[in-house]
């Protein structure tokens, strides 16, 4: 079978079989015009291939399964080098979501208190702003904390994000301000 015909009964797409073939996992002959040509039995490789790729396996993992990919995987008893495999992915897997969470934390924590640009920010209770005047902090991240430093806000003629901006250019467009120390 060609090419669009082993990826419209697999569900991959060519693009994917070509890599599949690139990476080892399956293998094809060529026709005399240079045509992929696959065994019906790939197919099941294919669906193999899928079924622990959704599983969330790489295909370095993948690649240790070789040996089982021809047959049924869905159904037979997982070997002990498959079920290693597996917990070691799982393990990787439990690491990075640990990683993206306490990024994730990072980053509630500098936007805690801030306010979107256009709303004013209002003093704590018992204090007082200047008649006209905003303050406006801003968050400088240093290294993977934020440090927040207050600052008048920006005024006409201002760049919005501290200081005069040059003749010609754009005003900044910060997306929120941050409540500072004084409002």
């Amino acid at each position: 079978m060609r090419i669009g015909e082993l990826a419209r009964i697999t569900g991959a797409s060519p693009r994917a079989l070509r890599h599949y073939e690139r990476e080892g996992l399956i293998a094809c002959e060529r026709a005399a015009n240079g045509y992929r040509v696959y065994d019906a039995r790939t197919a099941v490789r294919v669906r193999n291939i899928r079924h622990l790729l959704t599983a969330g396996l790489t295909l370095a993992d993948v690649r240790c399964f070789l040996a089982c990919l021809d047959g049924d995987m869905t159904t037979a008893p997982p070997s002990a080098e498959g079920l290693r495999i597996a917990r070691e992915r799982l393990a990787a897997l439990d690491e990075r979501i640990a990683a993206q969470t306490e990024a994730r934390d990072r980053l509630a924590r500098a936007l805690d208190g801030v306010v979107p640009a256009g709303e004013r920010a209002t003093a704590p209770p018992g204090r007082r702003q200047a008649s006209g005047v905003r303050r406006q902090s801003r968050v400088n991240w240093v290294g993977s904390a934020a440090v927040s430093a207050a600052r008048p806000a920006a005024g006409p003629g201002s760049a919005g994000c501290g200081g005069p901006r040059p003749a010609g250019s754009a005003r900044c467009r910060t997306p929120w301000r941050v409540r500072g120390p004084g409002g």
